[in-house]
């Protein structure tokens, strides 16, 4: 199957440059996808960063060399792109547990992070609800944040944005000024939503915004505002759940059902584009919707 080959053909670039540069965009290309999406498929998918995955081969690999050559600890983190055998060492230990000296010692415990490789499970046991939809142009406002993809720190991720708002008030702000819904979004919807990669930004990183759409009596003023333009989405509802029990656990499974069981089969490709996190239901069960842009395959 072409998606399993280009995922396969990614993972297989990686691993013949885990002693050298790792370029995202090219990872991307070999999966016929951009680097924003195949990195956000990615982490869904395996529920790790590229970036730590990458992290952890070298870290394994590094330990095999360790153990089967005499190889010097400084060239070891030269060879696996660490600036100094301290940084190295340092991050030998926070995988392995014990220092790279140690690991050479016989008996040691150490830790293998295998390749992975893509493949499709046929299932059958639990349906997967979806719709495709055109929706004409429109806008939206709100918080914005710039996420890491590789997980760097001194980035927050969604979560913590959505959090931050909640604690500071600026998510009852911004309901306040959402202003009506416009006509063509349901009525049971709330007015907060989330949406991400509805513009560039540098490289591994994205844009995430807690948003309400843009009507008429919207109060936009100190918002980031973002124009999304026409598209065809696929649409992924929920089963209604309670909200303080249930909501990161259908979220993640919801994203990670949409890459590696419809997405693999479906007759579209998911495309760049901003792709939404729709939130409805009442104050105790709500559900969620993920929009993800779209294109039919040219067969």
């Amino acid at each position: 199957m072409d998606w399993l080959t280009k995922m396969n053909a990614a993972i297989e670039y990686i691993e013949s440059h885990l002693t050298s540069d790792i370029d995202f965009k090219i990872v991307a290309k070999k999966a016929g996808t951009s680097s924003y999406n195949f990195q956000r498929m990615f982490s869904f998918i395996s529920d790790v960063s590229l970036a730590e995955y990458i992290r952890r081969r070298r870290l394994t690999q590094a330990a095999l060399d360790l153990r089967n050559s005499k190889i010097k600890i400084i060239d070891l983190a030269i060879k696996y792109g660490y600036d100094s055998a301290t940084s190295f060492a340092r991050a030998f230990k926070s995988l392995h547990g014990i220092t790279p000296t140690e690991a050479k010692q016989e008996g040691v415990r150490l830790k293998a992070y295998p390749k992975i490789s893509f493949q499709i499970s046929i299932r059958g046991d639990k349906v997967m609800n979806y719709r495709i939809e055109t929706k004409e142009a429109f806008d939206v406002f709100g918080i914005e944040a710039i996420c890491s993809l590789k997980g760097e720190e001194g980035f927050i991720n969604p979560g913590q944005l959505w959090q931050q708002s909640h604690q500071n008030g600026e998510y009852e702000r911004l309901v306040d000024n959402s202003g009506n819904l416009p006509s063509f979004i349901s009525e049971d919807l709330c007015k907060i939503h989330g949406v991400e990669n509805y513009r560039q930004t540098k490289d591994n990183t994205f844009p995430y915004m807690l948003c309400a759409f843009q009507s008429n009596d919207s109060q936009t003023g100190g918002y980031h505002i973002a124009h999304i333009p026409a598209q065809t989405y696929a649409i992924f509802p929920s089963e209604p759940f309670k909200w303080d029990e249930d909501f990161s656990n259908v979220l993640s499974t919801l994203q990670k059902r949409f890459y590696t069981e419809w997405l693999p089969t479906a007759d579209y490709d998911r495309i760049e584009g901003a792709n939404f996190e729709i939130y409805g239901g009442t104050g105790e069960y709500g559900y969620i919707e993920l929009w993800y842009p779209v294109v039919k395959k040219i067969v």
